[in-house]
């Protein structure tokens, strides 16, 4: 028994180291075979691929940075030109100050105000006249009301809201007497000289502008607050005096400044005709 049982644990042992050899070799087998069959399988893909793309327009290209066949012998391939815009003209500026010469070009600007530009003319001793307006691509300005003119024409347009009833069927854009009575009221508030306003509760006192049809002409004469002209604050006597001290300065300031006048009525009044 002892020497039965010696002899099996050996056995066993060849045994075990037997199959252990047969499993190694098994795996080892079946590993290379696998491979085996990868690669060959990757080598078909490979030759596909080349096929399909020998086959394909792209796939002919040569490749980046190598030698490119002739065109010579092959088709011709149009490429379209995107046509070469010409840049847009430059647009006009905005209205500001500048100063042009006598050819009507812009020697110097743009200037923020009137009072800029004159100074740099008077500065550089240029031949040059200022104006506000946008200057075009040619070099030239067109014109342009200033903000000065603006402010002006609305302030003159509300003195002329104060002329009494008697204009309103004889003020037309062509009648010489709608100019005449722009032109004087013009030279009235330029001189510091308000229209009288009929409309106000209680008037302040102005110039008072009544047309005349039969001379085409204008009536200009003074007229005192309300209070001294209707309540009499100072008595009648110091009404007329002042009316008779202001219509004579109004005629001498309306002579001054251009206009044709002769003495009209008792009362001092002025008649303008006409602007010299």
């Amino acid at each position: 028994m002892t020497m039965g049982t010696l002899l099996l644990w050996p056995a066993t042992a060849l045994l075990g180291f037997l199959l252990s050899t047969a499993v190694v070799v098994i795996l080892g087998a079946s590993s290379t075979a696998r491979y085996e069959f990868e690669r060959n399988g990757a080598r078909t893909s490979e030759a596909a691929i080349a096929r399909s793309m020998s086959n394909h327009p792209a796939g002919r290209r040569a490749a980046a940075g190598g030698p490119r066949p002739s065109a010579e012998g092959q088709g011709q391939v149009a490429v379209a030109v995107r046509p070469v815009e010409a840049p847009p003209a430059p647009a006009a500026t905005a209205p500001t100050w500048w100063l042009v010469g006598e050819d009507a070009q812009v020697l110097s600007g743009p200037f923020d105000d009137k009072l800029d530009a004159d100074w740099a003319a008077l500065a550089a001793e240029l031949p040059a006249v200022t104006v506000y307006g946008a200057r075009r691509a040619d070099g030239t300005i067109a014109p342009r009301p200033s903000p000065e003119d603006r402010a002006w024409l609305a302030e003159l347009g509300d003195q002329l809201d104060r002329l009494p009833e008697d204009w309103d069927a004889l003020l037309t854009d062509t009648d010489p007497l709608t100019t005449l009575v722009v032109e004087i009221t013009a030279a009235l508030v330029e001189a510091g000289l308000p229209l009288y306003d009929a409309n106000q509760e209680t008037p302040t006192g102005g110039v008072w502008l009544a047309p005349d049809t039969v001379t085409c002409g204008v009536v200009v004469s003074w007229r005192t607050h309300h209070r001294l002209s209707v309540q009499g604050s100072r008595g009648p006597e110091a009404d007329g005096a002042v009316q008779e001290l202001m219509n004579g300065t109004i005629a001498d300031v309306l002579a001054q400044l251009g206009f044709v006048v002769e003495m009209f009525g008792p009362a001092g009044s002025t008649m303008v005709t006409a602007l010299r």
